[in-house]
């Protein structure tokens, strides 16, 4: 087994257990226009809808389900504090669900455990306070196992109110999918046999990103496949990762210069492009993929013709502002749950049997400390995904946490990681957790803070 500080060393030839090892313009909604009352809040109408994705080179698109907003590209500027109206609509022939991933302590939004699936042809709206800035990721696919077609993800940015000092701020959603030698695509859950993976972008293959010297990029690294652990990295090229999940953290060097992240997972991390005269106008820097089979170049970095952006580098990033999660967490005290991730069990369900009346996988009061230690015993590494909260990946010895907070967190074959968290937020919330296999189904839980 690889641990995570070694393997970003070896991008190029890790195998799939190395990789999973070392990780912990469309139509607004009509009948839902704005709220006369609500008419100073930020507005994203998002319709659930068949959508084209361009794959293949001279071939036709292909067709997928997409969650499209307004304006492509073009979503409301939203900063932490604000209160968004989400208005959504399904134009699809089958239910669907909308499950965002990060944003904390909003349960009238849960999906499945207050919000139930939407019917084709349906609308709804409702409010989302965004109590924190960072990077979120939205989509259709707590549903979209075995379905006609895959579903694509979005992400959704709150801005800190404060001044970040960058010149670029880009969202980099990597998606993958795999294609029929027809072209067609297939949804998870279903047998992979006979299909191509393919990579993108922002829903490009190999976009290009200009780079003037001395310029600073903020990346918004989104994992937004449906099953895989990646790695990511810029070639020849250090990364300084200064939040996760979502959440600020201490500012780190990636290791090897190599991202980690499970499926969902997110990671803003700094690039500054070198000082002149550096490569060639127009020279390439690839920036890699690896899946656990094979490295791939999914973007590249193009050097710009401009002059550089100033004469000096940027002086190294301070934190970013804090999202008020709480310093200290009582361990002493903790509320601690056992919980068993693949092999066979009855305890967690596919999201088409998802029920209420179901019993929770445990109950706490608001306010205590939660300590769940997550034993994944299948024979292949496994995906959890907590709703409601962020967590602190636990020490070994029980006696401390990563500087950092998460949501998400791949767990290896045979390994138990323990996480804990503030129950902040009363609430019905859900668990997430799959194997990192195409095939392999979405399963879901639910804990009630009380």
């Amino acid at each position: 087994m690889v641990r995570i500080d070694r393997m970003a060393d070896r991008i190029p030839a890790l195998d799939r257990r190395e990789l999973v090892a070392g990780l912990g313009a469309a139509l607004l909604v009509p009948a839902l226009p704005p709220p006369a009352a609500a008419q100073a809040r930020p507005y994203l109408a998002l319709q659930a809808k068949p959508g084209l994705i361009g794959l293949r080179a001279g071939e036709p698109d292909t067709p997928i389900w997409s969650l499209q907003g307004q304006i492509p590209g073009r979503d409301p500027p939203l900063s932490r504090g604000d209160v968004l109206e989400i208005a959504l609509g399904n134009e699809l022939p089958v239910p669907a669900v909308l499950n965002w991933h990060g944003i904390d302590g909003v349960p009238a939004a849960e999906p499945l455990a207050a919000r139930t699936p939407l019917a084709p042809g349906g609308k709804q709206k409702f409010a989302v306070p965004l109590r924190h800035a960072g990077t979120f990721v939205g989509d259709l696919r707590l549903l979209g196992d075995g379905q006609a077609r895959p579903a694509s993800a979005r992400a959704l940015i709150v801005r800190e109110n404060e001044a970040i000092p960058v010149d670029r701020d880009e969202v980099f959603l990597i998606e993958d999918w795999r294609l029929h030698p027809d072209g067609t695509a297939i949804a998870p859950g279903t047998d992979p046999k006979g299909t191509v993976p393919l990579y993108t972008v922002n829903g490009l293959t190999l976009p290009d990103f200009p780079a003037r010297p001395h310029e600073r990029f903020r990346f918004r690294f989104i994992n937004g496949c449906q099953r895989n652990v990646i790695a990511v990295k810029i070639e020849g090229s250090d990364l300084r990762v200064m939040a996760l999940d979502g959440q600020p953290a201490e500012p780190f060097l990636a290791r090897g210069g190599a991202l980690v992240l499970a499926p969902g997972a997110r990671a803003d991390a700094l690039f500054d492009m070198g000082p002149p005269p550096g490569p060639p106008a127009g020279s390439p820097s690839s920036i890699l993929l690896h899946d656990g089979t094979a490295a791939h170049a999914i973007a590249r970095l193009i050097a710009s013709a401009e002059p550089p952006i100033r004469t000096a580098p940027l002086a190294a990033a301070a934190p970013l502002p804090s999202n008020g999660l709480p310093a200290q967490l009582d361990l002493k005290n903790a509320l601690r749950i056992d919980m068993s991730l693949g092999g066979p069990q009855a305890d967690w369900v596919t999201p088409a049997n998802f029920a209420n009346l179901a019993a929770p996988a445990f109950r706490v009061k608001a306010g205590r400390t939660v300590v769940l230690a997550l034993t994944n015993r299948a024979d292949i590494a496994a995906a959890f995904h907590l709703h409601g909260h962020h967590f602190r990946l636990l020490d070994r010895l029980d006696d401390g946490w990563k500087p950092f907070w998460l949501d998400t967190l791949a767990i290896d074959s045979g390994q138990t990681q323990r996480i804990a968290f503030s129950a902040e937020y009363a609430g019905r919330w859900l668990m997430e957790t799959m194997a990192t296999d195409w095939a392999a189904p979405r399963l879901v839980r639910w804990y009630s803070v009380e």
